[in-house]
């Protein structure tokens, strides 16, 4: 399989990528952890600071208005990108896809959770997607289990049916962080509803490189970030089903998300304003809205397939040049796999590794990841991690490589 991206024209769409450290050009495998941005996002953040800046829902000013417009039309355009039946309801803007999470966590289960409540969660799971529910443990005594993962990096599902016996919840991720593993979101939520319970999707990692929609999911909840997506920082995505946010109460309390205050209570504002108080990432909203629009230009079952072909050359080149003194913490095939390589060589520590790389301006990332949990699992403490993207090419590739033959080499 060849890739269908012209990844050398989309380079030149990235204003960092052109920059060089320790005089080497960039070669940015770090996106998993953020991704980097386009000019055209930069240019319409700009350009609503020019020329449209004022607050929203609170003005009937001319600039206000434009900035409502602005604000709603990201909202429509996040809607449309993941499928949702009403997005000018269900789609909620967060801080990032932590926050959309905690939103759930907090919202509907400080609410609905109550002491022996069951929430299941995987042994795969970033803590942004763990820490809510085992919060939860402590504050409303409920019983949190856990999907295994197998030996082969993928979840072991051969005990779902009594893991989900009496679940109100499941929150699963749609792609982890540290393995690329893709588990079977569809076969666990299908499984989770027919024990009646409510079903949580993370998508902070799926949702920027490949077609994701919420009715083929199945789910109830997703939450996703702006910033893995093209997108700026400060930005996420809570969408849920319209009945279940309609019946939640508010997050944080505030202004713009009330209908009514008096001294002796208040009545909350409709969905979703009942979720943003205070100012929303107006700015921040602008520049997703402009980095959905490029992704929707290339493709996003493009942008997935150019993964998996990537993918897939990396793990080959890394076999053929380093053999069994290389581990790839994850999937060995591009099956239900994402481009994310946890990586460990030989017995160099996963923090030497990357400065050693760094010095040729390739960019990892080391350590926990976010997930301890995992971590532990997998026998370690720390892993290097190369991600890849749509600006990346098999020529990123042979540069890591290259640079892990001379931390090799230094190490050896």
């Amino acid at each position: 399989m060849n890739s269908k991206l012209d990844v050398a024209r989309i380079k030149g769409d990235f204003p960092l990528l052109s920059r060089e450290i320790h005089a080497e050009p960039i070669v940015y495998l770090d996106s998993a952890a953020s991704s980097q941005r386009p000019l055209c996002v930069i240019e319409a953040m700009s350009a609503y600071y020019e020329h449209s800046h004022a607050n929203v829902h609170r003005g009937v000013y001319r600039l206000a208005e434009e900035a409502d417009r602005l604000y709603e039309k990201a909202r429509l355009t996040v809607g449309g990108f993941v499928g949702a039946p009403e997005p000018l309801r269900e789609v909620v803007f967060t801080k990032n896809a932590t926050e959309a999470i905690n939103l759930v966590s907090y919202s509907w289960g400080m609410h609905n959770l109550h002491e022996g409540d069951i929430v299941v969660v995987t042994e795969i799971e970033h803590h942004a997607n763990l820490v809510p529910w085992i919060t939860l443990v402590k504050e409303r005594g409920i019983d949190l289990r856990v999907i295994p993962m197998g030996d082969d990096y993928r979840l072991d599902l051969d005990g779902l049916e009594r893991i989900l016996d009496g679940a109100r919840l499941v929150a699963c991720t749609l792609m982890s962080n540290v393995l690329g593993t893709i588990p079977p979101f569809r076969t666990i939520a299908d499984a989770a509803h027919e024990n009646g319970a409510l079903v949580l999707a993370d998508g902070a990692q799926l949702v920027p490189h490949g077609r994701v929609d919420v009715g083929a999911l199945g789910c109830d909840f997703l939450a996703f970030s702006g910033h893995k997506m093209l997108g700026p920082t400060g930005i996420g995505v809570l969408w849920g089903k319209a009945e279940l946010l309609d019946a939640m109460p508010p997050f944080m309390g505030g202004g713009g998300m009330i209908r009514d205050v008096r001294f002796d209570g208040i009545v909350p504002a409709e969905i979703p304003a009942r979720f943003e108080a205070g100012t929303p990432p107006i700015a921040e909203a602008v520049g997703l809205d402009t980095a959905i629009e490029y992704l929707d230009t290339i493709g996003m079952d493009n942008i997935f397939d150019h993964d998996v072909y990537l993918t897939g050359y990396a793990l080959r080149s890394l076999e053929q040049q380093f053999g069994k003194d290389i581990i790839v913490m994850g999937p060995n095939d591009t099956g239900n796999r994402g481009g994310v390589l946890s990586l460990a060589l030989k017995d160099i520590h996963p923090h030497d590794l990357a400065q050693v790389l760094d010095e040729s301006g390739v960019c990892i990332r080391a350590g926990h990841h976010c997930a301890k949990p995992l971590m532990r699992r997998l026998g370690t403490s720390a892993t290097a991690r190369a991600s890849f993207y749509l600006y990346n090419d098999t020529s990123d590739v042979d540069k890591l490589i290259d640079a892990l033959k001379k931390a090799d080499s230094l190490f050896g």
